[in-house]
C-alpha cells in the first residue's frame, strides 16, 4: 500500500513539473486526477448547479499560475487553496441573483418532504467546514480515506476523524429533521 501511494506520488510530481514547463497534455492529466477534489471542496461551499463552471475556473487559474509554484509536494494543497479562495470569490459577486421562490424558500425555513440529495447537501453544508468537505469528497465524490488524505494533504487519521465526527453530525441532523 505504501509503495503504491508513494508511486502515485512520483507520477504526480512529475506531471506537475512537466506541466509547469508547458506541457498540457501533463496538466489535462492532473484535471483528471484532481477535478474530484476540487469540485468536492466547491461543492462543500457553493450551491450544486454552480460548482461544476467553478471546478473549470479553478484549473484554469491554475493553470494560469503553476510557473509561481516553488515545489511539486505543493501542489496539492495550492490547488485546493485556490478551490477554497474561488468559492469565497463566488458570494462576493454582487452580479450574482438568486430566483425569488428559492429566496423565499430559504427565507422562511421551508423543506421538500423528503430527504432528497439537495436537502442532504444542505445539511453538510451547515456543518464545521473541516467536516464538510470531507464528507462531501466521501460521499458525493466517492472518494475513499487514503485518496481523501493523499489529495488534500491531510493525515489518515485526521481523514478518518473528520468522516466519523461529520458523520455523527449529519446523523444527528438529519434525526432532527425527522422530529420536526
Amino acid at each position: 500500500m505504501m509503495t503504491l501511494v508513494a508511486t502515485a506520488v512520483e507520477e504526480d510530481d512529475g506531471l506537475i513539473r512537466a506541466a509547469t514547463g508547458g506541457d498540457r497534455g501533463a496538466f489535462g492529466e492532473l484535471y483528471v486526477r484532481y477535478a474530484r477534489m476540487v469540485h468536492g471542496i466547491l461543492l462543500a461551499r457553493v450551491p450544486a448547479g454552480d460548482a461544476e463552471d467553478l471546478v473549470q475556473d479553478v484549473f484554469v487559474s491554475a493553470m494560469r499560475q503553476l510557473r509561481g509554484l516553488r515545489t511539486a509536494a505543493a501542489f496539492r494543497g495550492w490547488l485546493a487553496a485556490i478551490a477554497r479562495n474561488r468559492a469565497i470569490d463566488y458570494f462576493r459577486d454582487a452580479r450574482r441573483s438568486t430566483p425569488l421562490d428559492e429566496a423565499t424558500e430559504r427565507e422562511h425555513g421551508a423543506r421538500p418532504t423528503g430527504q432528497d440529495a439537495f436537502v442532504i447537501l444542505d445539511l453538510i453544508r451547515s456543518l464545521p467546514e473541516a467536516y464538510r468537505e470531507t464528507l462531501i469528497l466521501r460521499l458525493v465524490e466517492g472518494m475513499t480515506g487514503p485518496e481523501i488524505a493523499m489529495q488534500t494533504g491531510l493525515t489518515p487519521d485526521s481523514v478518518r476523524v473528520n468522516l466519523c465526527r461529520g458523520m455523527k453530525m449529519l446523523r444527528e441532523a438529519l434525526g432532527g429533521m425527522e422530529t420536526k
